[in-house]
């Protein structure tokens, strides 16, 4: 796939345990020379867990990349205005998160940065990965579905025996997401068992 050139805005929210699974994602990406821009929430930014510390994963990104991350609301603003992304991914992206942006609520960095982004009319892919989505965020899922410029990387039960409303983005389906939402389609299938 050729994504020399292609500029990349690539979101981390807090789903911890997912996050060395698309840190090889963004290695992926920039291996193909796209110039990959990071946003961090501020819950990855600040959250330590047994899955790492928020410190290197952040070290890590920007080594990675050669970019420095988009840590506050002040500095995700001007991706609207300068509109120098041609897409935005958010990987992984929480139920939390996913319920403020369906609902307009613009209170992170990433937050910022999919909302200025979306008024460019580009695409915003989100890798879901979250406890309720088939639960109380079900809701939110399908309402961002219908969304104009949205686009879902496949997901599927990562733990249908003991998370039974889990689901959990196919990270390595990060890049033929975005192969089709450059051309305004949506990947098929969305919905994708684990093996």
């Amino acid at each position: 796939m050729d994504l020399q050139g292609v500029n990349i805005g690539y979101a981390l929210t807090g789903s911890f345990c997912t996050f060395k699974e698309t840190i090889e994602q963004i290695k992926k990406l920039v291996e193909l020379k796209a110039n990959v821009y990071p946003v961090f929430s501020f819950n990855s930014q600040n959250i330590n867990t047994r899955f790492g510390m928020a410190k290197d994963f952040m070290e890590q990104v920007e080594e990675i990349t050669g970019n420095k991350i988009i840590k506050t609301i002040e500095q995700a603003e001007p991706i609207g205005p300068k509109n120098f992304l041609d897409i935005f991914i958010i990987a992984p992206c929480t139920g939390n998160t996913l319920a403020k942006m369906n609902n307009g609520i613009c209170d992170t960095p990433v937050l910022m940065a999919s909302k200025a982004h979306i008024r460019n009319n580009k695409p915003v892919i989100i890798a879901i990965s979250t406890n309720d989505a088939l639960g109380a965020n079900m809701e939110n899922i399908g309402s961002m579905m219908n969304k104009k410029n949205i686009y879902f990387v496949p997901f599927g039960q990562d733990d249908y025996l003991k998370k039974p409303k889990s689901i959990v983005a196919h990270f390595d389906k990060i890049q033929e997401t975005i192969k089709y939402a450059l051309k305004g389609e949506q990947i098929q299938p969305i919905l994708i068992e684990y093996s």
